[in-house]
Order: structure tokens, then sequence, then C-alpha cells
């Protein structure tokens, strides 16, 4: 056999052997982001579900809802997230590690922190009214949201347990479940609010009872699983250590809040300052319109930012740098190759995506004029969160917060402004500005990404698991119901 068969084989070899490790690692990722992509889509499903349903009550209860659920809920919903995300990062790497039995302990220290933090930021829904004129908002819409911005109380309180549960269950590779419940509760929302507002004719309250009731749903379904003895070696009951060091569970969870808040402000900003548009329930309606079907679509990639985290977390806490660096690559291309797939689809359909939720020309017409821009949004959608979720695996959201306050805050906003006012491109300058602060962030993040030293991660991740170790009930003598 000459060198250049013995090189040939080589090569073949190596091409079979690295095929098989783009299939296992291809396995894992989609074992883990497609119940994330079901139960976050479904979730995010009822929220466009009530949207169209208000959609056809009133453009007045539409451009409301619109405000209140992008500006009030995004501002409580990047809050809870993020500091829920502190839990990804905790029990990804403890379930890497092998420390099990911490996993129960982080979740109920997440609930804890959570729970204490909505219960004080609750009065912004409260008082929705008057902050609502404060921002200088119409007053029809501001007296409007009053009675809408209620009904969120306790759908916020379900984000509380829903939210850290299904971290917690993702890091064990035990989120189909989640999935199944998320799917379930969202036919039943879609049941619900046709009944309610259909055939009941309760309008707006009918649509935010349904809502409200099909969260709590999947909310006692996850609990009936942890508490029903699925998860034997991660839950072990309530315990007195869920009250101690909580403060770095705080801290991480103040980064991981910041992070995450920072981005969702940023297009609850953008949609203030539509408001202030002329002819602004057209405008609101519009944009929100376009914002929802790029959250819809942002709620898969979604999928695969919670799979970066747990293969990162898992990675790190098993010690082994490589896996990491490959578990990368592969999610970031296949995530960018549904994103080109999605953009395709957008680009076709571009101009009857609006009727879905209003059947009014005007608002139909202004859609339609975003589309393109929104198309292009939607194929950013598929590279940006996978490198936020990277960056939330190895436990570094704090880096990124600061990466997205200058990209948004610095870049993004002023370039709305500029564009939408100034140039008088109305909502097609808001909307390129939002796209030129994602276009900075993604780049920003692929290139800090790149010069990580991953070694260097798997060592400080070794650190922290072992600072805030605890021994196992059993080795501790210790009931792991000790409430």
């Amino acid at each position: 056999m000459d060198d250049k068969e013995v090189e040939e084989r080589f090569a073949a070899k190596k091409d079979d052997d690295l095929k098989t490790r783009v299939w296992i690692e291809s396995k894992t990722i989609w074992r883990i982001a497609f119940p994330s992509i079901l139960s976050r889509v479904t979730s995010f499903g009822m929220v466009v579900v009530t949207q169209s349903f208000l959609g056809h009550i009133g453009e007045v209860e539409l451009a409301t809802y619109a405000l209140i659920q992008s500006i009030l809920v995004r501002f409580m919903y990047g809050i809870l997230i993020g500091m829920s995300s502190a839990t990804e990062t905790l029990c990804g790497q403890a379930f890497g590690a092998g420390h099990h039995h911490m996993m129960g302990i982080y979740l109920q220290r997440s609930w804890i922190v959570d729970g204490i933090t909505a219960t004080i930021l609750a009065p912004v829904f409260i008082f929705a009214t008057p902050i609502l004129r404060l921002l200088g908002q119409e007053e029809e819409l501001a007296v409007a949201a009053g009675p809408i911005s209620l009904w969120f109380i306790p759908m916020i309180y379900s984000f509380v347990v829903s939210m850290t549960i299904s971290m917690f269950l993702q890091a064990q590779l035990k989120n189909l479940i989640v999935g199944w419940l998320s799917m379930a509760a969202f036919v039943v929302h879609v049941s619900l609010s046709w009944i309610f507002v259909n055939k009941f004719k309760w309008g707006v309250n009918g649509a935010m009872a349904a809502m409200n009731m099909s969260g709590w749903i999947m909310v006692v379904g996850q609990l009936v699983y942890v508490f029903g003895g699925w998860c034997p070696n991660t839950w072990r009951g309530f315990s007195r250590a869920a009250f101690f060091d909580l403060l770095p569970v705080v801290k991480l969870s103040i980064s991981s809040g910041v992070m995450i808040c920072l981005e969702l402000w940023y297009y609850s900003i953008l949609v203030l300052m539509a408001g202030y548009m002329k002819n602004a329930t057209i405008a609101l309606a519009a944009f929100s319109i376009c914002l929802n079907i790029n959250g819809w679509e942002f709620m898969v990639c979604l999928g695969f930012l919670v799979a970066a985290c747990v293969r990162v977390s898992n990675e790190l806490g098993r010690g082994n740098a490589k896996a990491v660096k490959f578990a990368i690559k592969t999610i970031l291309g296949t995530s960018t190759s549904i994103g080109i797939v999605l953009w395709i689809l957008c680009m076709v359909f571009r101009n009857q995506i609006s009727y879905l939720f209003s059947s009014d020309e005007e608002v139909a017409e202004t859609v339609s004029s975003l589309s393109i821009f929104f198309a292009f949004a939607i194929l950013l959608n598929s590279v940006q969160p996978v490198l936020s979720g990277i960056a939330t695996g190895a436990g570094l959201q704090s880096i990124v917060a600061y990466v997205n306050l200058g990209c948004y805050y610095i870049i993004g906003i002023p370039m709305g402004i500029l564009v939408g006012y100034i140039a008088d491109l109305q909502v097609k300058g808001l909307w390129i500005g939002l796209m030129s602060g994602v276009v900075m962030q993604s780049l920003i993040l692929g290139w800090f990404v790149w010069k990580t030293d991953w070694d260097e991660q798997v060592r400080k991740a070794s650190e922290r698991l072992n600072r805030w170790l605890l021994k196992p009930p059993e080795e501790a003598n210790e009931s792991p119901f000790d409430a």
C-alpha cells in the first residue's frame, strides 16, 4: 500500500469519526432543544393567541394589550427569566459534576429569590394606568390598561414556578415532560379562549382568564412530576439548606437578570417609542404584531439557547473543554440552518401574516412594509441566542450584560430615534435601530466565544461547585425532608 492510499484511508476514517461525533452530539442537542422549543413556542403561543382574540374585539384592546405585554410584562418577565437563569447555570454544572442532590436545593433557593422579587415588583401591574400616563401614552390606552394589567399578576407567579422547574428538569435531560405539558396547556388555552370570547362573549376578561387558567395548569403538572417521585436523585424534598448561601445565588441571579433584562427591555423601549408616533394606535398594533411574530420564532431559537447552556454547563461540570467547543460548533450550525429556512418562509408569506392578528387594512399595510426587516431579524435570531446560551452555561452573564448595554442602548436605541424620528421613517426607523443593535451584539459575542479559554472556564466551574457543595442528606445523617 503506497503513502497516498494510507492518507486516503486515514482521511476517510477521520471523516466517518467526525460524522459519528456530529450525529451523537446532534441527538443530544435535539433531546434538549426539542422539548424546550415545544414548551417555549406553545407558552409564547398563548400570548399570541390571546392577542389574536383581542385584536378581533377591537383595535384599542389590541393596542392596549400590546402596550402592557410589550412594556410591563417584558419588564417583569425579563427580571424573572434572568434571575431564573442562575438556576440553569448551577443545575447544569452540578449535574455534569455528579452533584445531583444539590440540584433540588438550587431549585428551592431560586423559588425563594424569584418569589420575593415577583412580590416586590407586583405593584407595577396594580398602578399600570398612572405609570403609562407618566410615560406619556395616550389617555385612552392608559385607562384601558388598568383592568387588563391586573390579570397579569397571577400569571407572573406562575412564571416563578414554571421557569425554574423547566430549567431544573432540562439540566438533567428530563425536559420532555415540560414540552408535553406546555402543549397540553396550549390546546386548553385555545379551546378556553374560543369558548370564553366567542361563545360566552366575555370579551377581554374571557381572553385573560383563559390565559391564566392555562398557565397554572402547566405549573400544577410540573409540580406533580417533580414531587411525585420522577426525579429521585435530584429532588430529595424540602430542606433548610435552601435558606443558606442565598447571597451568592442572588449575585449570580442579578448578573443573569441584568443580561436578559437589557435585551427584553430594549424591545419594550422601542414599543414605547412607537406609542409616541403619528397615529399611535396603528403604529403600536403593527409594531407589536411584528415583534410577536419575531418573538414566536425567537422561542425556537431559545430552545437552542437552552441546549447551548445545558451542553456547555454539563461539559464544564465534567471538566471536558474539547467537548464544550465541539458542542458549540454543532449547535451554531444547526440553529443557523433552521434560521435560513424560517427567513425564506417569512419572505414568501410576508404580505399575509398580519391578517392572523387584525382585519384592519391600515395595520396590515404597515406590517407588510416591515416584513423584510423582521425577516432579517429572524435570521439574526438563529445566532445571537445561542451565543448568549453559551455564556450562560459558563456563568459569564455579567460580561454579556455589558455587551447588551453597549449594543442596545448606545447603538440600537439612538439609531432607532435618529432614523425613526429625525429621518421620519417612523416604525421602519425603529426596526432599523433594533436590528443595528442585534447585529453588533452578535458580532461581539461571536468574537468573545471564539476567544474564550475553555480550559480556564473548566477550572472556574470546578471551584464554584466545590465552594457551594453540601454533603448529601444520607452522608450528613440528616433527613432529606428536614424542613
